[in-house]
């Protein structure tokens, strides 16, 4: 496809569908921002989960942020589609790969309509759907999949490129009290929750953590906290002895404002995790039934501590070792306090230098190189190598 588009003119228009999850529609953006370096004047629209807009609204270059609500009936659905096939896009991309993704993209009347190749979709059904796909090869992690997909719409040579997110982000309430309280760049968050229970770290393990940094750097944290997680919250306070304190209640914006102020994060696989990295936060991941190489920190500079080579449940949401007679022990509860506390640092920092060598790494930047994503390999056996994988 010509920059031109079908009607000839110099700007091209492109929608982009990517509905959640969070963490999903965090490593989409870069696709977005391909997208605009390549056509400066294009018109770039997303279509996403409504509970995801405050995000998308923070991503420079987005024109127009469609919400979708699927669960509203088939009548919102036909009149967001009817208002999607009066923009005549020249090319909609499914970034889901799923069936209810692509079938949204072919009726938003593109020219073209672009999905992944059978081997790389999560249901291979939706080929059905697209009119071109193109093989993202070799590429591992979800980023670079997004990436390799516009070679389609004639955006080439993305896989040497440096990841951007182009996110402006506001300073809120609750970052503004945190700073006041604390300062800018000397406090630690916690991220303790995940949507799927094989996610969740011990809770008495994160305190323990918060507990260990306060005593070697003196450094507090924050332990934020989404729906139906406050009391996983309260309960890694109690176990960091006075470490550690809730977080104010907070908004995916608050969340990316609190990150881009913190020192560090620490979180498993969900989508504050993301949030904190792509804002350029330091963080340190832990991982157990997915896989850091496709889903993790795309930065080599940042940790993961992970126990995925003994996942008996990978990319499922419940663990198989706890369902048997007697229960088992999740992967990720192999994960020990000191395992997390004594990440190996990459290099020496220039802002609360201890403590981020104690946790992280410093950024500078919130566009970083493309370099190590095939390198995570099996995150086991890059413990030694640059991507801060630690077993």
């Amino acid at each position: 496809m010509s920059a031109s588009g079908r009607r000839g003119d110099a700007t091209g228009r492109f929608l982009i569908v990517r509905l959640g999850a969070l963490g999903d529609v965090v490593h989409a953006i870069p696709a977005a921002a391909a997208i605009k370096a390549a056509h400066p004047d294009a018109r770039i629209d997303w279509l996403v989960d409504p509970r995801y807009v405050s995000l998308l609204r923070m991503v420079r270059g987005l024109n127009d942020i469609v919400p979708l609500d699927t669960r509203r009936g088939l009548r919102h659905v036909v009149s967001t589609l009817g208002a999607l096939r009066r923009t005549r896009y020249d090319a909609a991309l499914d970034l889901q790969g799923l069936i209810k993704s692509g079938v949204l993209a072919r009726l938003a009347g593109a020219r073209l309509t672009v999905g992944f190749s059978p081997a790389h979709l999560r249901e291979p059904i939706a080929r059905l759907c697209y009119s071109r796909m193109p093989d993202p090869g070799t590429a591992v992690h979800v980023i670079e999949k997004n990436l390799a997909l516009l070679d389609a719409i004639g955006v080439a040579g993305v896989h040497d490129r440096r990841v951007p997110f182009p996110l402006d982000v506001p300073a809120t309430a609750a970052s503004a009290a945190l700073v006041a309280q604390y300062g800018a760049g000397r406090y630690l968050v916690i991220n303790p929750g995940a949507a799927w229970p094989n996610k969740r770290w011990p809770a008495e393990r994160f305190g323990a953590v918060a507990a260990a940094i306060q005593a070697r750097v003196g450094m507090p944290s924050v332990v934020l906290w989404g729906p139906d997680e406050e009391g996983v919250a309260a309960r890694v306070v109690r176990a960091s002895g006075g470490a550690a304190v809730v977080a104010p209640p907070t908004s995916i914006v608050d969340v990316c404002a609190v990150a881009r102020s913190a020192a560090a994060m620490l979180s498993g696989d969900t989508g504050p995790l993301h949030l904190a990295a792509a804002v350029g936060t330091p963080v340190v991941a832990l991982f157990g039934p997915t896989r850091a190489e496709r889903n993790g920190p795309w930065n080599p500079l940042d940790r993961v501590v992970a126990r995925t080579a003994r996942c008996e449940c990978l990319y499922e949401r419940t663990c198989r070792r706890v369902a048997r007679t007697p229960p088992g022990v999740p992967c990720l509860d192999e994960i020990s306090v000191d395992d997390v506390v004594t990440v190996r640092p990459p290099r020496k920092t220039s802002r609360m230098g201890v403590a981020r060598a104690n946790l992280a790494c410093t950024r500078t930047s919130t566009v970083w190189p493309m370099t190590g994503f095939a390198g995570h390999g099996s995150t086991e056996q890059r413990s030694e190598m640059s991507a801060g994988v630690t077993v």
